[in-house]
């Protein structure tokens, strides 16, 4: 047999999650490139390591055994490079960071300089709503979390990043009262949902039972991104991060509605299990966040945080 460590990392891909098609993106390879690898790998053995029935794609008893060495190997050929960087001097290994979907848009701002300056760090982040974030941290199966909401039933520590603020938002054609817009005024709006789990929804739900709005229509969304699509279109209006909607503020798609009691204010936390041994590249990365954060806040993100 003569596999690669590049067809051993490819069929693990592809055994996760059981297509080419998601494979090769996440490997940022093209469909056919790791089509040929996973025949070549294939033809190395006797037994097949997968199966398609219809168009959906099966990996064998045969090929999840082999799959799970395959992990291990390359667990141990990443822990062959990183003890070679220390020995070098050089901080290396892997941190990885849930974060809640809207974070998405400031997380990657707290993590270039540190990722760039330290080029055998490997990082991983998990983007997904609120309630996976919080699972991720309570299995222990992050080093750090995202949030805006901190988790009343774990015992963590945290890092304040900035403020998180929400608007109800609409797109451009939304006809404001002359007089100005009031509560009332949106009990015919089709609301705009993100899905159960998010806090986005819950600090939304919230304001409308206590500013007894009345919702006779609704939509549910899975994701921030559908939801701004969706009230670009005109579809309805939503309670809204503003942090996500620089881009469409600024060229006119979206409008901010002045209404009272708004913005809804929170604030972003970098947080981690207070019981959690820290890896010396998740302290060198704390350390980093605790040094430099006002400075990446006020270079990317015055624009919002500042008050209006």
């Amino acid at each position: 047999m003569n596999y690669t460590l590049h067809q051993l990392e490819i069929f693990t891909k592809i055994a996760e999650f059981k297509s080419v098609t998601k494979a090769s993106e996440q490997l940022f390879l093209t469909q056919p490139a790791v089509s040929i690898q996973l025949k070549n790998f294939q033809d190395q053995f006797k037994l097949p390591l997968f199966e398609v029935v219809g168009r959906k794609l099966y990996i064998t008893e045969f090929g999840e055994e082999i799959a799970a060495t395959a992990a291990r190997i390359l667990e141990e050929v990443a822990a062959i490079n990183y003890k070679s960087a220390i020995f070098e001097g050089k901080l290396a290994g892997k941190i990885k960071i849930s974060i809640v979907s809207t974070a998405k848009y400031a997380m990657p701002y707290f993590l270039t300089d540190f990722i760039k300056q330290h080029e055998k760090v490997d990082l991983t982040m998990d983007v997904t709503n609120k309630m996976a974030v919080i699972r991720s941290l309570e299995n222990n199966e992050c080093d750090f979390a995202m949030v805006s909401t901190i988790p009343k039933k774990l015992n963590i520590e945290r890092v304040e990043l900035m403020k998180n603020k929400l608007y109800f938002v609409a797109n451009r054609s939304f006809e404001i009262p002359k007089k100005g817009i009031r509560t009332k005024d949106l009990n015919k709006s089709l609301f705009i949902f993100r899905e159960p789990g998010s806090a986005t929804r819950l600090a939304m739900e919230r304001f409308l039972v206590k500013h007894k709005i009345e919702v006779q229509k609704k939509m549910e969304l899975t994701s921030n991104e559908a939801v701004k699509q969706a009230v670009i279109a005109g579809l309805g209006i939503s309670i809204m991060p503003i942090i996500g909607l620089k881009n469409e503020l600024q060229n006119g798609d979206l409008q901010i509605l002045d209404i009272k009691n708004l913005p809804i204010e929170t604030n972003w936390n970098l947080i981690w299990l207070k019981s959690k041994n820290l890896s010396l590249v998740a302290k060198a990365f704390k350390k980093h966040i605790e040094e430099n954060k006002e400075k990446i806040i006020s270079e990317n993100f015055a624009w919002f945080t500042e008050p209006k």
